[in-house]
């Protein structure tokens, strides 16, 4: 199905390259990058490659060159037919296809009222490709699940380490319980369409079965709305960073529900240091941090971090 999905908005030059594909190699698949009059990027493992003759090379030489028709061809695949019906997503520079990939546009900006009404003249497409690792949290639920209730939790990670792949993975356990805890009700709010990946309002990525999700909303906004309408146990969100942000999670905090969110840094003494983030650590209110790190791949070692910024485990995935 996934490799269906992708192959529907591909021109048929690329579709060739991709049927090569085997099962294996698409789950490493991770971007298809097309610039007008520039190589075909294709970021697979975290390692750039080039298309040459339906194979991947390393070098750029004799590269397969994307063109005009490559692009106005893939958007209309993408839009079927109907950018305009699109024109909402546009504003956002993104649109979200059935498989729940997310595919990145940029070219000139329309501009209304100081505000961006639609992108036209496209130069450049990114399909990102959408991956669920079931399971890829079962060893840091432990952790933040204590004496059967979820602690408030910060994943700390930097680009490309796997940390919405993380969110997404522990709100689907979450959600749907175990033998060590209930399954909790959870709101997410998917600003950005990556952790349910939805299509037509249908999430595209199994974030369980008493998880609710506004898909397409602003964290702000979003995380007041869920408390006010959907009673959730647990609230979350990924990569915030704004003082909008940390004024809405405090307002979850204090109706008691729990919060599980995401942010970019190297470290948790670089988080500490943001003085947004500051804010929301010093009042020792996060129970427990998670630290994703790239020295071996994506988020390969985990640094887990209690109240008190003590670390209480290392978790090594093999």
């Amino acid at each position: 199905m996934k490799k269906e999905s992708i192959k529907k908005i591909l021109t048929t030059n690329l579709r060739r390259w991709f049927e090569l594909l085997k099962d294996n190699e698409l789950e490493l698949l991770q971007e298809i990058r097309m610039r007008t009059g520039k190589p075909l990027i294709i970021r697979m493992n975290n390692e750039e490659y080039f298309l040459f003759e339906d194979k991947l090379v390393k070098d750029s030489k004799n590269a397969y060159i994307v063109s005009d028709k490559d692009l106005r061809e893939t958007m209309e695949f993408i839009s079927n037919y109907s950018l305009y019906a699109f024109e909402d997503e546009l504003r956002n520079g993104y649109i979200t296809v059935d498989g729940g990939h997310r595919v990145g546009i940029t070219g000139k900006v329309v501009v209304e009222n100081n505000k961006v009404k639609t992108i036209k003249n496209i130069s450049c497409i990114n399909i990102r490709i959408s991956h669920q690792v079931k399971g890829c949290s079962n060893k840091i639920l432990p952790y933040i699940v204590e004496d059967k209730k979820v602690l408030h939790t910060l994943i700390i990670s930097p680009p490309r380490c796997g940390k919405t792949t993380l969110l997404r993975d522990i709100v689907r356990q979450l959600s749907n319980g175990c033998k060590d805890f209930n399954g909790f009700t959870i709101g997410v709010v998917d600003e950005r369409s990556e952790i349910g990946g939805c299509y037509r309002g249908i999430p595209q990525n199994d974030l369980g079965i008493r998880t609710d999700i506004l898909d397409g909303c602003p964290k702000t906004e979003g995380m007041l709305m869920l408390i006010r309408s959907m009673s959730p146990e647990v609230i979350a969100v990924d990569e915030i960073g704004s003082n909008g942000d940390i004024e809405a999670i405090d307002y979850v905090i204090n109706t008691g529900c729990k919060i599980i969110c995401t942010v970019h840094g190297a470290s948790l003494n670089e988080v500490k240091n943001k003085p947004i983030l500051e804010k929301l650590i010093k009042k020792n209110i996060i129970e427990r941090f998670i630290v994703l790190e790239s020295k071996n791949g994506i988020g390969d070692v985990k640094k887990i971090y209690d109240v008190n910024n003590k670390i209480i485990a290392i978790v090594v995935d093999k």
